[in-house]
């Protein structure tokens, strides 16, 4: 029982189909920092907006954080059954996404049209790696993010909706 706890994760070789595992992966890994880097800002504006439309951007902030972190597994998932390991050091999450801090203070607006641009980022990147993707017979991770994509386009919709006035 005591060695069932010392096996090591290590990549495997994998034969579905797919011809560059790890490229895939690697972009897979890539959307999921992004991802993991937006689900946090999302619910640090989530605890830290206010003013009239407080209830509505709280909400929808909530639903958005709520469904990137149910991606997040499924990224990591597939990352996996590619036969390479997820990331696995917050260094190397940070240092993978594209999703940056904003500095200083920030209005409602401001937080509002920050997200807006960093679903947009994400939804280019998961176009990028759709391709990728298709390009190597990945048709499982081309479906998922295609799928990751249309949520992060009407994420931005939804956001950029709100803050018109």
């Amino acid at each position: 029982m005591a060695d069932a706890l010392k096996v090591i994760p290590k990549r495997n070789d994998v034969s579905t189909g797919v011809q560059d595992t790890k490229a895939v992966a690697t972009g897979l890994s890539d959307v999921l920092a992004d991802t993991y880097c937006l689900v946090f800002k999302t619910h640090a504006y989530h605890w830290n907006v206010e003013g009239p439309l407080f209830y509505s951007v709280h909400n929808l902030t909530e639903e958005h954080y709520s469904n990137m972190f149910e991606a997040a597994d499924e990224l990591a998932e597939r990352i996996r059954a590619l036969g390479e390991l997820a990331p696995s050091a917050l260094k190397d999450v940070v240092s993978r996404s594209r999703v940056e801090d904003a500095e200083g203070e920030m209005s409602t607006a401001d937080m509002v049209e920050d997200l807006a641009a960093d679903h947009e980022r994400i939804a280019h990147r998961l176009h990028a790696l759709a391709e990728l993707a298709a390009e190597n017979r990945d048709i499982v991770t081309e479906d998922l993010a295609t799928e990751r994509s249309a949520f992060h386009e009407q994420a931005a919709w939804m956001l950029r909706a709100i803050a018109k006035s």
